[in-house]
């Protein structure tokens, strides 16, 4: 049975009240949830508390879900809407804060993935530098594209927005953190 059918078929059961096939929803999206919310928050507390907000409105809200975009758009557009409710509700603004890189795992010896560690973790500390001076609309579609890996597309149901706007922002925040990142080394 493919992902989709199974996820068709668990999305249906918990519609129908069963706890356990909302539980396996859960389980397959939750660190999305909060790893975008984290991104988009840079804390890790509001990062938790919106994902179980999300949760909350993905267990109130599923029987609203028509199925005209997949599952993990609906979700991730729940996710953005209440990520910068946060950041409006405080008028603080709040930016990306990435934790270590994950394990490397490279062929490599250590000592060279240790080396490769550092640097790359160098890196994400610049471009978090670099994401705390964007407008929070190039941050967004940077983090979408960058580290969640979404097409315009996908980007456009989750924010409504029209692709070309879209390509127009990460445009403008690619050159931005190419253009800080650069400064930075000189």
């Amino acid at each position: 049975m493919s992902n989709s059918i199974n996820e068709q078929i668990l999305i249906q059961e918990s519609i129908n009240g069963s706890q356990n096939a909302f539980n396996q929803l859960a389980k397959l999206y939750i660190d999305r949830i909060y790893w975008h919310a984290r991104r988009m928050l840079g804390d890790h507390s509001d990062a938790q508390e919106v994902t179980q907000e999300v949760l909350i409105v993905i267990y109130e809200k599923l029987k609203n879900f028509k199925n005209e975009s997949s599952l993990y758009t609906w979700i991730y557009k729940i996710t953005s809407t209440r990520c910068l409710n946060v950041i409006r509700k405080r008028q603080i603004r709040r930016y990306v804060f990435f934790e270590d890189i994950e394990d490397i795992n490279d062929n490599g010896n250590l000592e060279n993935q240790i080396i490769n560690g550092i640097e790359n973790r160098n890196l994400l500390k610049k471009i978090e530098t670099v994401l705390q001076t964007l407008p929070s609309k190039q941050r967004e579609i940077f983090i979408f594209r960058h580290f969640d890996e979404l097409t315009y597309e996908e980007i456009s149901k989750i924010t409504g927005k029209k692709v070309g706007t879209l390509k127009a922002n990460y445009f403008h925040a690619l050159n931005k953190v190419l253009e800080r990142i650069d400064d930075e080394q000189q």
